[in-house]
């Protein structure tokens, strides 16, 4: 039992930590996370923290919240679940609330806005970086079927403008004819 309150202690400060540090969004955070609970506490593999992103992705509201939430329960259950939360939203919750409190000053301050700028650059990087991982990860496996939905999808939402929401639902759709496929091969 002290073993599940020491992860789930783990769990809300690595995502208050990873949330308080942060900048531009969903997808840099759950870079991070899987940074943190793949790559340094392996509590996830890979393919899993892929499946969890997917969920999280297709789930509606904000991405690191909803990354919180699978991860979090993934790994603790109810309770990991909480923790990841309230991990994940005091930073952003206190930044905004001091951030609307000195809005006027903010606005109009020359370094401010600079920064913010320059931040969106590295934000950019992060993103990119993220799209190789997860690909990479897709392209190693050297699964046809796999490639091919991802080519698929790319050129739907980049080239035909197809809307993404139409996308991640027949995403999932060919996963769950996928796994019954493979569940059934199985059986016989």
């Amino acid at each position: 039992m002290r073993e599940t309150w020491k992860r789930i202690f783990k769990i809300f400060v690595s995502t208050l930590y990873l949330s308080a540090f942060t900048f531009g969004g969903g997808y840099v955070i759950v870079t991070l996370m899987k940074k943190k609970f793949v790559d340094q506490y392996h509590w996830i593999d890979e393919n899993e923290m892929l499946d969890l992103v997917a969920i999280a992705q297709s789930a509606p509201g904000a991405i690191a919240v909803n990354g919180a939430i699978v991860v979090g329960y993934k790994l603790a259950g109810l309770l990991g679940t909480l923790a990841a939360i309230l991990g994940t939203i005091i930073p952003p919750f206190v930044i905004i609330s001091v951030i609307s409190f000195f809005y006027s000053a903010f606005a109009s301050n020359f370094i401010v806005k600079t920064v913010l700028d320059g931040m969106q650059s590295g934000v950019a990087a992060v993103i990119a970086a993220v799209v190789y991982d997860m690909g990479s990860g897709i392209v190693a496996g050297k699964n046809k079927l796999s490639l091919t939905i991802m080519a698929a999808a790319f050129l739907a939402v980049s080239v035909f403008e197809v809307n993404v929401v139409y996308v991640v639902i027949v995403c999932i759709l060919l996963g769950a004819v996928r796994t019954l496929v493979k569940m059934r091969r199985e059986r016989a």
